[in-house]
């Protein structure tokens, strides 16, 4: 396993499956006291504080990127975290593209859409999204009047990490079967998002009004910008040379 610093390392995984967003930083907190606390769960790569270009203050949030995936896994599931006497808020770095469709008032969530599932079964999805976490239930969409399947199910987890988990992973393939999968956002939240109407539904699948650019910034979770770019702009650190 190499050592911090270490940026020579060709194996490393895509940086988006090692990045945490932490948000809900003191203000005095610094980049120092964030590598002292994040380091117990693995060898960190890079790290920032975002700053105020003007300012030069503390935005309130910044990112860790760590050697490995597993070292993030690693510290999620230590959650809740406490920097500088506050409890702040760590979720995977998930890039704008992938959430830009979702409110933001669903991107919090424990279910998941997924669609294309054919002739798959709620058992065969259950196995496959095991490896991201506890999965509560699996429960394929039918025709109520024909019960004949309609390509869709819901996939509901224990955890919203894991949801995001599954969101970075992008391509899933189930008995040859290319799935679909998005958050799986109530459709009121989609229509107060998009026009302010209020109606009745279930969910669908990750699509809606946007979220907002300053999203990130504000709640986590959902799309960091290129101002941030591997610690290199916006004052961050990296590590080594």
């Amino acid at each position: 396993m190499p050592g911090k610093g270490d940026r020579g390392d060709t194996d490393l995984e895509p940086e988006q499956m090692r990045k945490v967003f932490i948000g809900g930083l003191d203000y005095g907190t610094t980049e120092e006291t964030l590598e002292a606390y994040f380091e117990r769960w693995g060898d960190i790569v890079d790290l920032v504080v975002m700053k105020d270009p003007y300012t030069k203050r503390s935005r309130g949030f910044g990112f860790v990127t760590y050697a490995h995936s597993e070292m993030v896994d690693e510290a999620m599931s230590h959650r809740p975290h406490k920097i500088d006497g506050r409890e702040v808020e760590t979720k995977r770095a998930i890039p704008k593209d992938e959430i830009e469709n979702i409110p933001q008032q669903a991107m919090d969530v424990k279910k998941l859409f997924v669609g294309g599932i054919k002739h798959l079964e709620d058992q065969d999805l259950q196995e496959h999204f095991a490896q991201f976490g506890n999965v509560v239930s699996c429960d394929t969409i039918v025709n109520r009047d024909t019960g004949i399947k309609r390509g869709f199910a819901f996939v509901e987890f224990d955890d919203t990490d894991a949801v995001d988990k599954v969101i970075l992973h992008k391509k899933h393939e189930v008995k040859g079967v290319r799935l679909f999968v998005k958050k799986a956002v109530e459709w009121t939240e989609v229509k107060k998002s998009k026009d302010g109407y209020r109606s009745r539904g279930g969910f669908r699948g990750g699509r809606g009004g946007r979220g907002g650019d300053d999203y990130y910034e504000r709640r986590g979770g959902g799309g960091y910008r290129d101002e941030y770019d591997g610690g290199r702009r916006g004052g961050g650190r990296g590590r080594g040379g």
